[in-house]
């Protein structure tokens, strides 16, 4: 009899690690609404603290992570199946991409693929000229460098080990602290197992928040332009109103479960995805987009080991604390979250599949986005039409990209498509994200069993939770900060994550 037909214990809910999570959420949030100036301050101190004197760190984790998979994706290990049996995959290619990337990316990917750009052109790297000639194939080639490889790297690498450890080496339940537990004397687990998924839940919160804090203003900026109410007016109303409409959406995808809501939402957020970039490339001009998107692929792979390695030693700018630095921290801390999406979506298919998968899908996704809707914005800005900098400048980017959208044909509806994709895209994220913590505090779960509905739905209005505070605060450094400060002790449970990995492929036989 296999292990998968083997009678097992049912699931049920870790009342310590459940308990801990929500008590610590909730003193973490606390503190921050009732001192937002103070708690501001705070964050923005700790930020610049973290980001200048452990930034090497990251860019160190970030080649580490793409460097392993790399040698385990074309090693002799590459063909350990993830299952328990010789059963086929859960789902076709096309849904498990679409949920690997709706699970991944967010609406984030539609707001920093349209503006990103403008920010490392008014502030380039390498002490280029700002706004100049030079800057631009930078400006149009960082955001798909930090998009990429290593960012998908720090997705794959947990879905890897958690994967090994729950499909090959038979663990219970799909939790980060499994995949830690060859490297942790088995006297030492019942104190530290809680602790690393403790630690997970709360970077995964972190980093969620980050997403969300981006999205709602966009989508209220939006709406408040179809339905021709007064954003200003309105403020921080509709800001609610908009996170209650998500969390609604998700909450109800969340109760429904991967087979019918999740996978069902991905699919149809990638065909209304690929529909926007179509009408955005086909409409806008289609040869400076593809164009210039040929310039900056070329310049990424020309300069990627450099872009990689560079810590900016004599600290001629901010661009890699305040760039790199948190984008690797963000993939780091979102990284728990989709490796235990990965590992349970990823049933049947092998490790050379699903890290070429990762890092092949995610980065051509995340590229297409920046390609179109990047490079369309960049030529409203170099044809005056739109003053995109300005407004970047003014702190108003969701302005900025509803000003682009107005100058496509029949402006209206595309901005309707682009806020449904918007919608959905949160919606998929993070229907994704209260899945798997559900998952994380769930004891014994087989492979083709579920957390809770009633579970996976408090999850999913928890994680309403902190944006609310984030955005109350404003601006983007308390977002940036959020997430960086949820990474830290992430980077050491990622290590032992790897030892422990290595140490159980270095004991299988040849």
């Amino acid at each position: 009899m296999s292990r998968s037909t083997q009678l097992q214990p049912a699931a049920s809910i870790d009342i310590p690690v459940f308990l801990s999570s929500v008590a610590l959420l909730v003193s973490l949030c606390l503190p921050l609404a009732l001192f937002p100036e103070e708690g501001k301050v705070l964050l923005g101190e700790a930020f610049i603290f973290l980001t200048r004197n452990f930034g090497i760190a990251y860019i160190l984790a970030g080649i580490g992570s793409l460097v392993f998979l790399l040698i385990l994706a074309f090693g002799r290990h590459r063909h350990i199946l993830f299952a328990r049996d010789e059963s086929e995959p859960m789902f076709s290619t096309f849904s498990w991409s679409a949920m690997l990337f709706c699970g991944g990316i967010g609406t984030s990917v539609l707001f920093w693929g349209s503006i990103e750009w403008a920010h490392y052109y008014l502030a380039p790297p390498f002490g280029i000229a700002p706004e100049s000639a030079a800057a631009l194939p930078w400006a149009t080639s960082y955001p798909i460098f930090h998009w990429g490889f290593i960012g998908w790297a720090f997705y794959c690498l947990p879905g890897i080990a958690m994967g090994y450890a729950y499909y090959v080496k038979g663990a219970s339940t799909l939790r980060l602290s499994e995949a830690c537990a060859d490297v942790i004397k088995p006297a030492l687990r019942r104190y530290v197992d809680p602790i690393i998924d403790l630690v997970f839940v709360v970077g995964l919160v972190g980093a969620c928040s980050t997403g969300i804090g981006l999205a709602v203003p966009l989508i209220g900026t939006l709406v408040s332009d179809l339905l021709g109410l007064d954003r200003q007016a309105l403020g921080f109303t509709l800001d609610l109103i908009v996170i209650g409409v998500i969390t609604v959406l998700f909450g109800a995808s969340a109760w429904l479960g991967l087979e019918k809501g999740i996978k069902r939402l991905s699919n149809l957020n990638v065909w209304l995805a690929m529909l926007l970039v179509a009408i955005v490339l086909v409409a806008g001009p289609t040869l400076f987009i593809l164009e210039l998107g040929l310039e900056t692929l070329g310049m990424l792979l020309q300069n990627f080991v450099r872009m990689s390695t560079w810590t900016d030693p004599q600290a001629t700018s901010d661009f890699v604390e305040s760039w790199t630095v948190f984008y690797w921290a963000w993939w780091l801390a979102l990284g728990p979250f989709m490796g235990i999406f990965i590992a349970k979506i990823s049933r049947g298919r092998t490790m050379q599949q699903i890290i070429l998968g990762c890092l092949g899908f995610g980065t051509l996704g995340c590229t297409v986005f920046f390609v179109v809707l990047g490079n369309y914005a960049a030529y409203q800005e170099l044809n005056s039409t739109v003053d995109v900098l300005g407004l970047i400048g003014a702190g108003k980017a969701p302005e900025a990209i509803l000003a682009i959208l107005h100058t496509l044909p029949n402006s209206s509806a595309v901005i309707v498509l682009f806020t449904v994709v918007c919608v959905i895209f949160a919606a998929t994220s993070y229907d994704s994200a209260s899945y798997t913590l559900a998952t994380t505090v769930t004891r014994n779960l087989p492979e083709t069993q579920h957390p809770s509905r009633q579970h996976r739905i408090f999850w999913a209005v928890l994680l309403g939770l902190l944006p609310i505070v984030l955005i109350a605060m404003g601006g983007l450094r308390p977002l940036q900060s959020a997430v960086t400060l949820a990474s830290v002790p992430l980077m050491f449970v990622m290590v032992l994550m790897c030892w422990s990995l290595w140490k159980n492929l270095a004991a299988r036989p040849e």
